[in-house]
Parts: C-alpha cells; sequence; structure tokens
C-alpha cells in the first residue's frame, strides 16, 4: 500500500541519517556553521511536521494491518462544539442518526450508509459510500461518529462541499429541499430552512389567531342570545 511503502521509506531515510551521523572509523566530523534564527525556526518546523506525518502514517499503517488501538475520545458535546446549529436542528440530525445506526453501536458504518442513500432516494456506489466516508473520517476507522455525521452538515452549510459530493446530497435531502425553497448553492440552505420554519410559525400563528377570533365571536353571539333570553322573559312575565 502507498502509505505503507512511504512509511518504509521515511524509516529508511531517518536509519541512513543516523548511520551518517556515526561518520567514518570514529573521526570526529567536522564543526557545522552556527544556524541562523531562520534556519533554527525552519528547522524546527520541518522536523515537527515530519513527526507528525509520520505518527499519522503509523497510525494508518496500524489501521490497515488491523493493529492500531483505540484511542481514547474526548468529552464531546455537539452543542458547543457546532454552534451554528440551535438545538432543535442538532435533535434532529441525533434522531436522523439513531434512525439509521442498525447496529446501535454508536457509529454509521458503510452498509448502513449506504441504505441511509437508497431510503433518501439517492443511492450510490460501493467506491461513491466509501469516499464520501473518507471525506469526514478523522480518525480513519472506515466509518462515520455522530460527530463525523455533524460534520457533514456543517460542512454544507460552510459551502465547503462539491455540488456533486454525496454526502451535500445527503445533506440537502435530509435537511431542505432546495428546489423547493428556491435556494441556489449549498451555503444558504440552513437559511432557508430557517426561513421555512419562519415561515411555518407565521402560518400556525395566523391559524390560532383565527381560531381566537372565532371563540370570540361565539361568546359574543351566546351573550347575545342570553341578553334575548332575559329580556323576552322580562316583556313575557
Amino acid at each position: 500500500m502507498a502509505s505503507e511503502e512511504l512509511a518504509q521509506k521515511l524509516q529508511r531515510r531517518l536509519q541512513l541519517e543516523e548511520s551518517g551521523a556515526e561518520g567514518d572509523g570514529g573521526a570526529a566530523p567536522a564543526p557545522a556553521p552556527a544556524p541562523s534564527a531562520g534556519e533554527e525556526e525552519r528547522g524546527s518546523l520541518t522536523g515537527s511536521a515530519g513527526a507528525e506525518l509520520s505518527a499519522k502514517l503509523a497510525r494508518r499503517h496500524d489501521i490497515n494491518e488491523g493493529a492500531a488501538q483505540p484511542r481514547l475520545a474526548a468529552v464531546f458535546n455537539p452543542y458547543t462544539e457546532f454552534k451554528e446549529f440551535s438545538r432543535r436542528q442538532i435533535k434532529d440530525m441525533e434522531r436522523m442518526f439513531r434512525l439509521y445506526d442498525s447496529g446501535r453501536d454508536g457509529y454509521i458504518d458503510l452498509m448502513e450508509l449506504k441504505l441511509m442513500m437508497e431510503k433518501l432516494g439517492a443511492p450510490q456506489t460501493h467506491l461513491g459510500l466509501k469516499n464520501m466516508i473518507k471525506e469526514v473520517d478523522e480518525d480513519f476507522d472506515g466509518k462515520l461518529s455522530f460527530r463525523e455525521f455533524l460534520l457533514i452538515f456543517h460542512k454544507a452549510a460552510a459551502g465547503e462541499l462539491e455540488e456533486d459530493s454525496g454526502l451535500l446530497t445527503l445533506a440537502k435531502l435530509s435537511e431542505i429541499d432546495v428546489s423547493i425553497e428556491g435556494v441556489k448553492g449549498a451555503k444558504n440552505f440552513f437559511e432557508a430552512k430557517v426561513q421555512a420554519l419562519s415561515s411555518a410559525s407565521k402560518f400556525e400563528a395566523e391559524i390560532k389567531a383565527e381560531q381566537d377570533e372565532r371563540k370570540r365571536e361565539e361568546e359574543e353571539r351566546k351573550h347575545r342570545r342570553a341578553a334575548f333570553r332575559e329580556l323576552k322573559s322580562a316583556f313575557t312575565q
């Protein structure tokens, strides 16, 4: 695999550098000129970047070989990490996540994602499903945690997904039909949802106002009938 080959090359390079540092026959190497401040900073950044890349490659290699140790998960609070979403939106996404997490293991795997896309009316190929997971798979485990599931909607709302992305299709179909709302582009579909909810709330308020008006008119009719009966009773006595 490419990642394994690259890890082996990095390991080989480190071995060569270590063997070169020993010198020939124990002879002391010529002193190197003192690096400038800029060179020291660049060297430090390069070293840290190289160490980070090596760690990621080693992690990927262990995952591919099935020898990766599970990472201790930090406490995840969706309401503080994804502040752009309301509590109701996050609850809706959580219900959807649990609906398709048929294994009840806290993850949506490839087959569960396949079923989800079929239910949404946008079936994907096997490769397409793998690519969808890869776009938000931060821990390289080949499945979606709830946090990674929320990342789909985060990226969609931020316009960070391509138009032909399966994840954008998932976000649109599960949250709002942008064609009905007349919205163009991913950046606006959450705004459209808010507008749709506002319109629905306004419609509900209008219905309630009409119902209150009918109740008020009915109460007035009752009072008029009662007053008429009292007046009629007074004349008939």
